[in-house]
């Protein structure tokens, strides 16, 4: 494995747009959700929409993340339907004032994914990493778009009880190596690595991943990372969420430190600023 801080001569084809990976990007999250745990993720009008997207994008970010199903621990259960009537206008809508925004689907569903893509996205974001819809490899394969594989254990509703491991990292590698060997197969050339900060882990068991991310580079993957004001900051440092932006600078400075090449992040011009200041150092 070679001694580099960030993915050397690394791409990332996004519906045809080639993303360099050689700098670290930056990934705005846009919750088109009532229940999200951060409000200030949350868009559920046109308006809003184009509000938050055209701010991101302004900021710097170099994808927009688009979800409709809230995946925070103990998260309620929504129909398919209701997801797709979140997501896929949202889609639309954002392609339609903002032809060249690269536009990744934050969903575990392959419907989803389906009408998501064909309204204007290139990136699939899962976070059951294939577990909870059986038929999610062959749609991004069909496709050819690109994939973001997260480890997590259970459902976003059950999760929680889940955070029990022999040994975490030998587990999760095992896991990566396994869908990677499914999704080379069926001919997936993109795809992303997540560990899953926050999804069947303790606050202790997400720290120690942090500090061991670079591990994850064997796998041959760009890392992409999710820490942005969750529950490991706030909790540590006994704030709300709204408050949690310093902390998170703090940890995205250490993933990128160890590897990260993508931030998946709800403040995007901090993020921007903390992967222009580490490159700057690398």
């Amino acid at each position: 494995m070679k001694d580099s801080l960030f993915c050397i001569n690394n791409t990332l084809n996004a519906g045809g747009k080639v993303l360099d990976l050689s700098s670290p990007l930056v990934m705005g999250i846009l919750n088109s959700t009532p229940d999200s745990f951060f409000n200030g993720s949350r868009a559920s009008t046109e308006g809003e929409w184009l509000k938050t997207a055209a701010s991101m994008l302004a900021d710097g970010a170099d994808i927009l993340d688009i979800g409709g199903y809230s995946t925070r621990p103990g998260a309620e259960d929504i129909t398919l339907q209701e997801e797709l009537q979140r997501v896929v206008p949202c889609i639309k809508v954002i392609k339609r004032e903002f032809p060249e925004a690269v536009i990744s689907v934050d969903t575990f569903r392959s419907s989803v994914v389906r009408q998501a893509l064909d309204a204007g996205a290139s990136i699939v974001n899962d976070i059951s990493g294939g577990n909870l819809d059986e038929d999610m490899y062959e749609m991004v394969a069909r496709y050819g778009a690109a994939y973001i594989l997260m480890h997590m254990k259970g459902t976003p509703q059950n999760m929680v009880q889940h955070a029990r491991y022999e040994d975490i990292l030998v587990e999760i590698l095992n896991y990566f190596q396994k869908r990677l060997f499914e999704l080379r197969a069926l001919g997936v050339a993109d795809v992303l690595v997540d560990v899953g900060f926050g999804f069947a882990k303790t606050r202790e068991q997400n720290f120690f991943l942090l500090k061991n991310l670079r591990i994850f580079k064997m796998l041959d993957c760009p890392l992409l990372v999710g820490l942005s004001r969750k529950s490991l900051i706030y909790k540590t440092l006994e704030i709300e969420p709204v408050a949690a932006l310093n902390g998170t600078s703090v940890l995205n400075t250490m993933a990128l430190l160890n590897g990260a090449s993508i931030l998946r992040v709800h403040d995007v011009k901090e993020a921007v600023q903390t992967a222009k200041l580490v490159s700057a150092m690398n």
